[in-house]
């Protein structure tokens, strides 16, 4: 089987929802991000064959298709739009990377995209004299009592696993600093859209203002604010796979992808959920967390950033989003687990030869992806 590497990793901005990118379809704010990447590996577009991306919101059509041809890519190239919410930008590492292994594809485009501001409006169709009716969110669940909405089912993680709000708080604060010091440095994994060349929503969050934040779900002392709970957000990232008869003709390879995973979790707490994967991801890798030198987990909520710096112990909190996560940047759905990927990547980029990444993120309806990455400029 061949091993895969990823020649490119890049991103937009992430930009909150009704902002800069309000006028973009997720295929326009997509399509300039794989040119970077193609750019980025100096490989020409016909040598793709295949791109999947991911994508949660446009209920429907192909996506990845209008994004790959935007972006100049030939007309022959198939693309796969796939959706499992959340974990749909990381889920399309996973089958772009078996594509390579399997031996039927040598180069892939995988990643994610989502315009929050131009998503459809979504509507039930009538099955009598009555009017449509419109829905946010689809089912995750054929049970109707075990498909809680996700903010009602992480307050009460937060309290069953007694995560209270000034814990979520501190940690919201650190994601942000965490971010705001990344900022300060050039941020070349970023592709410059409509001007927009930094995350938008990164701020200073003093304890005085998290304070003054009003609860949007659960009870004191455990509740939720509108800073414990990452902002919807438009945006789009997109990496490179190739094979080993590839890397051979590239200039260098950012990383190795070495394994990853996708499982079913608990439908009520999808909020814990990354961490399953992680766990299985280690026992299906043979690997130990204290082994892994960068971890990327996605924070929908702050609630999940405290649990994995539980999980991780006090030894290796140093290792976890240390740029920022997504409480800093906000959550384009489909788009998010590409960005964590390509915040892996860049992370790596910067580690010692032979260290090793995780990324990982949950989904609604009770569904964790990781994947482990190595820094590496092996060939053959």
């Amino acid at each position: 089987m061949s091993r895969v590497f990823v020649a490119g990793a890049k991103r937009s901005a992430v930009i909150p929802r009704g902002g800069a990118f309000k006028h973009l379809q997720a295929d326009e704010i997509a399509a300039p991000v794989i040119d970077a990447v193609l750019k980025e590996a100096g490989l020409p577009k016909d040598a793709v064959q295949q791109v999947i991306m991911g994508n949660a919101l446009y209920a429907g059509g192909n996506p990845a298709r209008l994004a790959a041809l935007r972006a100049g890519l030939p007309e022959h190239i198939p693309a796969i739009t796939i959706d499992t919410q959340c974990c749909s930008g990381m889920d399309a590492l996973h089958h772009g990377a078996a594509l390579i292994k399997s031996g039927m594809a040598s180069a892939v485009v995988v990643g994610g995209m989502e315009s929050y501001s131009r998503s459809p409006i979504r509507m039930k169709r009538p099955l009598a004299d009555e009017a449509p009716a419109a829905y946010d969110r689809p089912a995750f669940t054929p049970w109707a009592d075990r498909d809680p909405d996700m903010l009602v089912s992480a307050a009460g993680l937060s309290q069953s696993e007694n995560v209270t709000r000034e814990m979520q708080e501190v940690y919201a604060a650190q994601s942000h600093q965490n971010a705001l010091s990344a900022a300060k440095s050039e941020q070349p994994e970023i592709v410059t859209i409509e001007g927009q060349c930094k995350d938008a929503f990164t701020r200073k969050m003093s304890p005085r203002f998290l304070g003054r934040l009003t609860s949007i779900c659960g009870q004191l002392p455990y509740d939720l604010t509108a800073a414990t709970v990452a902002v919807e957000a438009d945006a789009a990232a997109a990496l490179l796979l190739i094979g080993e008869e590839i890397a051979e003709k590239v200039p260098a390879v950012l990383a190795e992808y070495i394994s990853s995973i996708s499982l079913g979790t608990d439908p009520e707490k999808p909020a814990l959920s990354p961490l399953a994967a992680i766990e299985a991801l280690l026992q299906q890798s043979g690997k130990q967390k204290t082994d892994v030198d960068v971890f990327e987990v996605m924070e929908a909520f702050a609630l999940q950033g405290v649990l994995t710096q539980r999980y991780l112990g006090p030894d290796l909190f140093s290792r976890l989003n240390r740029s920022g996560g997504a409480l800093a940047r906000g959550h384009p759905i489909g788009a998010s687990g590409a960005i964590n990927l390509v915040r892996l990547t860049s992370e790596l980029i910067k580690a010692d030869l032979g260290a090793l990444g995780i990324a990982a993120i949950a989904a609604a309806g009770g569904l964790g992806s990781a994947a482990l990455f190595a820094k590496s400029e092996s060939r053959n």
